[in-house]
């Protein structure tokens, strides 16, 4: 494996003074000298105590021995003190002697102490801290177009652990983000080529031609009009597809049967005008948690697709109802229904079925992925039965709301 960029940068970083290995290691000695001279000071301050208010010159016990030793007492150095006085004396003079070696004793042994739980305290630190310098390595490795790196830290399950599977799972959030976003704007962009590249070559033929006369100019400038709209169309499908991928959008609580009746009165006439018969049984007080703009969209997106693929003289019918827990709008057409292997790709973005004729129709291919990111936006989801010759039902199925 190669050595990691920065890793030499990381361990100067844990050397200095104000590093958190350093401070977690002073903080350990200070506490453990603190500890230690509390204690050591407690045994000195007592034993110095008991040293000096008993001592055995005064101790009953021995008193007999000291008053039989007074006649042999004298001494030849001329010192005249009874015996009791000068074992007095002796007894205090060992004592200070002692409390003295004890008192060297313990500083030596507290210093030495401190020095050496500064080298165990680093040692324990940099133990603890390791999986963060892990942590800091991926970081400083991870670039803006590969989010692939994890930390996949080990050991025992602690908050560190916790910390690092934390810290992979949003990178994997942010890995799936970025690609959906990459995806998209490939598939943005291979949408819109189409149309620039007829509006080009129009405009190259008829400017190249030196015996172009209005006629041309007027054909070339219809296409480039057609071509301008498809590319208009898809703009603004993307412009509400980014709009609905945003997580601050307006939430209200609404009466879902009041939104479904006044697409489905909007979409009357261009029902009739196809030829295709609006049906509705919808029931009273849907009530949802959403933004009923959004939701208009949704049931707009449907209608407007299930009236298009209807034949003249077909049916389009929307119903409305809830259970316990959810509410649900669906769209039913006969049309020509789908394959089970268009079923999985219909919700996808730019999907279209007969894609010629739907570029022809300036239709984006974002109509019911704009349809399933609303309903996942809301809690919900959206389902799809079809068969192919009988027709198709798509299914919102929202959260239903319960006012307490």
């Amino acid at each position: 494996m190669k050595p990691v960029a920065g890793s030499g940068l990381n361990t100067r970083k844990s050397h200095r003074l104000g590093s958190i290995r350093t401070r977690l290691a002073l903080l350990y000695s200070i506490l453990l000298f603190g500890l230690a001279a509390i204690v050591v000071g407690s045994i000195y301050l007592s034993l110095s105590r008991t040293l000096s208010d008993e001592p055995v010159s005064r101790d009953a016990r021995y008193s007999d021995m000291i008053v039989d030793a007074e006649p042999a007492s004298a001494d030849p150095g001329g010192d005249s003190r009874p015996v009791g006085g000068r074992l007095a004396a002796f007894e205090e003079e060992v004592n200070r002697r002692a409390l003295d070696r004890l008192r060297t004793y313990s500083v030596t042994a507290v210093a030495a102490l401190f020095l050496g739980s500064l080298a165990v305290g680093w040692y324990v630190a940099g133990l603890v801290l390791r999986p963060i310098g892990r942590i800091s390595s991926v970081a400083r490795e991870i670039s803006a177009t590969d989010l692939s790196r994890r930390i996949e830290l080990g050991g025992p399950d602690d908050e560190l652990r916790d910390m690092a599977d934390t810290f992979d799972e949003m990178l994997g959030r942010l890995d799936v983000a970025f690609e959906s976003q990459r995806r998209f704007v490939q598939e943005a962009s291979h949408e819109l080529r189409n149309p620039l590249a007829v509006l080009r070559a129009n405009l190259d033929v008829v400017m190249a031609d030196p015996d172009a006369d209005t006629d041309d100019f007027r054909a070339a400038g219809e296409v480039a009009g057609r071509a301008a709209a498809r590319m208009s169309a898809l703009v603004d499908d993307l412009l509400l597809y980014a709009h609905h991928e945003r997580t601050d959008s307006r939430r209200e609580p609404i009466d879902a049967s009041t939104v479904v009746v006044e697409t489905i009165e909007d979409f009357g006439a261009a029902a009739s005008a196809d030829g295709v018969a609006l049906q509705h049984e919808v029931a009273h007080e849907l009530l949802v948690v959403g933004d009923p703009v959004a939701l208009r969209r949704v049931l707009a997106n449907l209608l407007s697709n299930a009236i298009r693929v209807s034949d003249p003289g077909g049916r389009v019918r929307v119903t409305a109802g809830q259970d316990s827990e959810m509410v649900w709008m669906s769209v039913l057409d006969d049309g020509p229904g789908l394959s089970p292997e268009d079923q999985e790709r219909v919700f996808q973005r730019f999907w279209r079925g007969d894609r010629a004729s739907a570029r022809e129709a300036g239709r984006s291919g974002l109509g019911l992925a704009i349809v399933r990111q609303i309903a996942e936006a809301h809690g919900g989801q959206v389902t799809l039965r079809s068969t192919v010759g009988v027709g198709s039902t798509f299914t919102i199925w929202l959260p239903r709301f319960v006012d307490s």
